[in-house]
């Protein structure tokens, strides 16, 4: 919403001040600098889509529009548009204007199926599983990295003698807030996981438990509980993550195609 709002702000301060002609009807001026009415009718429709219970006029909108000509006109007085930090805010907006001005054609065209919803269901099913954490700070000695693994060895060794301790164990040393709850943590989509512990559960029994794997967090050992049938999802959040790879494979190939048409000099050989 902040995002739509600056672009907003910006496209309209691009109208007023790049495309201002006398042909385009004015509904109001400030300090000699118009408002058109096409600008204003934009900015109704805006509001008018979040208004929730309170009433919106058109007076209101108007004086919206004025409140903000009169900031613009304050900001260039005070050379905001020179400052390096506004430079960068509208070269984003011009950034993402000109990705949606190009690609928005090709996202309209964008189709998601059944069979891509199941396909990727398939290979990213959702599993409920339970952890025991034992976690190593991001600034970590190899000491504490393995006095981590060895209490995971330790508790896992207990485990192979008696599965049933899981949640017992869980409770005592699992570092997280899900070690109350025996280290359940509920059913999770395959993108909530880090890859290393999506990895060791895909595929295996229900009541698999891992050996100690590493993360970025520290060592898991992790128990499979459930996994969700495909008629037990929710077909439109999948539908919606399915449009999403699809959109961001077609920003990919847009943005390869460009590196490839732009002339680049990487100096620093570190970042080569």
């Amino acid at each position: 919403m902040k995002k739509n709002f600056l672009i907003f702000c910006f496209i309209s301060f691009l109208s007023t001040s790049l495309l201002a002609d006398n042909k385009r009807p004015v509904v109001a001026e400030i300090n000699g600098e118009p408002i058109f009415r096409d600008i204003f009718e934009q900015e109704w429709k805006q509001q008018s889509l979040f208004v929730g219970n309170e009433k919106l006029s058109q007076k209101k909108v108007l004086n919206t529009l004025i409140d903000r000509q009169i900031g613009i006109q304050k900001a260039l007085k005070n050379q905001l548009d020179k400052n390096e930090v506004v430079l960068r805010k509208m070269q984003d907006v011009l950034f993402h204007a000109q990705v949606s001005k190009d690609l928005e054609d090709k996202f309209k065209t964008i189709k998601v199926t059944d069979a891509d919803v199941k396909d990727y269901y398939t290979n990213f099913p959702e599993y409920r599983t339970a952890h025991i954490l034992f976690r190593i700070p991001a600034e970590s000695s190899e000491t504490d990295r393995n006095m981590a693994l060895t209490q995971a060895i330790k508790v896992y060794n207990q485990l192979q003698k008696d599965p049933s301790l899981f949640s017992a164990l869980a409770n005592e040393y699992s570092q997280t807030d899900a070690a109350k709850n025996g280290g359940d943590v509920g059913f999770q989509l395959a993108d909530s996981y880090t890859p290393e512990y999506f990895k060791e559960i895909h595929g295996k029994k229900i009541g698999y438990v891992s050996s100690p794997i590493r993360t970025q967090f520290g060592y898991h050992i992790v128990k499979l509980i459930a996994k969700k049938e495909f008629n037990e999802i929710n077909k439109q959040l999948y539908q919606d993550i399915v449009y999403k790879i699809k959109r961001n494979k077609l920003l990919e190939q847009y943005f390869s195609s460009a590196r490839k048409s732009a002339t680049i000099v990487i100096l620093d050989s570190s970042l080569k």
